[in-house]
């Protein structure tokens, strides 16, 4: 990593970390000294492999957490799980996310329903729960992935807009009535990343028209980018890491884009 804040003895949960996003956080967090736990799906193996991995390479305690955060009462006993073996939380990611695509008129209820549950509820449950231990401490960071499209919108994706949006919202809140506790809370908000799963749609792009994956990433996928490059998960686990740290105790409350240029063109 580019950044270096000291978090020795600090605790952090990151949800949905097993991959993308999310795993470039806890690597981040580890590798400054913080003990993680992992949140997510994945098979056994990959999971397994992930959590040695991460502790190996920092020598912190590192442990996954299986809840499925589409049930809101999943929250509160992730963050009891997590208190109980690692004795609390200082740090939170709210980095889990879903996603479906539908015009308005034909957006199912069940996916409207769960992208509310992942994206939005899930965030507030997870701070609710972690809020009284936070609280009591005088010291809490939490951090919420929103996206670029927490300012915007795009078509065919009315309930995960509108989840970026509320998160924002969300934020602010808790941010002003962390404010006196020593409790900051901001958002973090990626344009196009590069993820497995990103690039997995890119690589097909690519395949259909027989373009590189550099033409096919810079012709239908970062075109309203200024940078004309995908964002690197490690670039948003940089900005996470910072407002993780004690030069951000007088942040909170914001909306940071990491998104190459996009907002602005």
């Amino acid at each position: 990593m580019d950044i270096s804040v000291p978090l020795k003895d600090k605790v952090a949960l990151v949800t949905g970390s097993t991959s993308g996003i999310g795993l470039a956080i806890a690597r981040a967090l580890v590798a400054n000294g913080a003990d993680v736990a992992i949140n997510g799906f994945g098979s056994a193996e990959e999971i397994d492999e992930v959590t040695k991995a991460l502790a190996a390479d920092s020598g912190r305690r590192v442990a996954h957490f299986g809840h499925d955060l589409a049930a809101i009462d999943e929250a509160g006993r992730l963050v009891e799980a997590v208190t109980a073996q690692f004795g609390r939380v200082d740090i939170l990611v709210n980095n889990a996310g879903a996603q479906h695509m539908a015009s308005v008129d034909e957006f199912p209820d069940e996916q409207w329903n769960r992208l509310i549950a992942v994206n939005l509820t899930a965030a507030f449950a997870t701070i609710r729960a972690v809020w009284p231990q936070m609280r009591d401490r005088g010291w809490g960071r939490i951090i919420n992935t929103a996206s670029t499209l927490a300012f915007t919108a795009e078509t065919r994706k009315s309930a995960y807009v509108a989840t970026k949006h509320g998160i924002l919202g969300l934020t602010r809140e808790v941010a002003l009535e962390g404010a006196q506790l020593g409790i900051t809370c901001n958002a973090v908000c990626p344009a196009w990343v590069l993820t497995p799963l990103v690039a997995k749609q890119v690589e097909e792009k690519a395949a259909e028209l027989q373009y590189s994956f550099e033409e096919a990433a810079r012709n239908y996928f970062v075109t309203d980018m200024p940078t004309r490059r995908f964002v690197e998960t490690h670039e948003v686990a940089a900005a996470v890491l910072f407002l993780c740290s004690e030069a951000a105790r007088s942040i909170t409350g914001i909306a940071l884009p990491v998104d190459g240029g996009s907002l602005i063109a």
